[in-house]
């Protein structure tokens, strides 16, 4: 059965596991009310939050807040990309950063699955860096880089930029670790990294929604939030129907193609070392700057595999590619902004306005336009 005859008469599903929750309420509505979209763009109907208790149709559709391992997949009925709107992943460390680097120095302490090869095999596609599980490879992956200027220590779950820190000295990379604690970093990881300035984030994606499939390339942009901290504030991409081959074909400046190339290369990579991966919303960060010593780098930042901060877009692209069959490329973009009075376009879609007990009051919105390249 193909993937369209296959959604026919199915429900749709929010799978939540506390990750949009921790975020805040408005992560939560955001969530539900993609979700309700993505059950239109299915011809599906939307039937709240999944209950294991309840009895669904064949053809059940989740959309889970966070990438699923495998076993969890099994038990939710999950085959395939399919499925659901999100990835699959044999262990859950693969889903987080730790994955975009090897360990340093040769140690071997990781968790069971661990694949040593891949920190090799994308070595020259992302930035400098190592990831640890022990206190002292940790010190020794900050040694090995801290006579190029200061690191970047990143918490593997973070997202948007939060557990995130910058050290110059050893003796602040202990303290870093002493607040982290031996037992989180032994079961979480940390990576550590050169830390970047003038830095600019492209992003690069595939989606699939039963038989609508599109990829894209595009920048993120910050804005500054209730607090006065510089936030996530959205995406412009451009979006192409079909696949990674069918967007390679398209003008594009010479920064998005080699970040494709990138994003590419990871993907398959991980394919290969975590058998059991899959994936429709594979999203792809590659970060370009400089160090400390002037030197430019580029390379893949980390991964998404799970409903994100560009999905509205992505959202709103599939929309159109249904509605109208012969539009091959759009310009969707998505949107944060804080504080009252929001000035909200013509034509785009509110995905939240309100006040979070949190952030304060937002509003998040997409929009598409038509592209010139099209």
């Amino acid at each position: 059965m193909d993937a369209s005859s296959s959604q026919a008469g199915s429900v749709v599903l929010v799978y939540l596991q506390g990750r949009k929750a921790a975020g805040g309420s408005h992560e939560v509505a955001t969530h539900c009310e993609l979700a309700r979209q993505i059950a239109e763009l299915r011809d599906a109907r939307l039937a709240g939050e999944f209950d294991p208790s309840s009895a669904y149709p064949p053809g059940r559709y989740l959309i889970p807040d966070d990438t699923l391992t495998t076993g969890d997949a099994r038990q939710l009925g999950i085959r395939d990309e399919c499925d659901l709107f999100g990835g699959v992943v044999p262990f859950a460390f693969v889903a987080t950063k730790v994955i975009v680097h090897g360990l340093p120095g040769g140690t071997r302490q990781a968790p069971p699955g661990w694949s040593h090869a891949l920190g090799e095999q994308v070595r020259d596609i992302v930035l400098p860096g190592y990831s640890a599980f022990t206190r002292d490879d940790a010190l020794a992956a900050a040694s090995a880089l801290l006579g190029n200027g200061p690191v970047r220590v990143k918490r593997p779950y973070g997202i948007g930029g939060a557990g995130q820190s910058v050290v110059k000295h050893i003796a602040q990379l202990e303290a870093e670790l002493a607040g982290i604690g031996d037992d989180a970093l032994n079961a979480e990881g940390i990576v550590i990294e050169h830390d970047l300035s003038r830095i600019e984030t492209l992003s690069v994606g595939r989606v699939r929604v039963g038989d609508l499939e599109a990829c894209y390339y595009g920048t993120q942009r910050l804005t500054t939030n209730n607090h006065g901290h510089k936030v996530y504030g959205g995406s412009d991409l451009i979006v192409v129907r079909g696949t990674f081959d069918d967007l390679e074909r398209i003008d594009m400046p010479d920064a998005a193609r080699t970040a494709i190339a990138q994003a590419r290369r990871f993907d398959a990579a991980v394919a290969a070392a975590y058998p059991g991966f899959f994936a429709s919303r594979r999203n792809y960060d590659i970060a370009r700057g400089i160090d400390a010593n002037g030197r430019a780098h580029a390379g893949v930042l980390e991964q998404s595999w799970r409903i994100g901060g560009a999905s509205g877009a992505e959202i709103a692209a599939l929309k159109i590619f249904k509605a109208c069959p012969g539009d091959r490329v759009v310009h969707a973009s998505t949107w944060e902004t804080y504080g009252p009075d929001p000035v909200v376009p013509a034509g785009a879609c509110v995905c939240y306005h309100g006040v979070d007990a949190r952030a304060g009051e937002l509003t998040k919105y997409y929009r598409v336009q038509a592209h010139g390249g099209q």
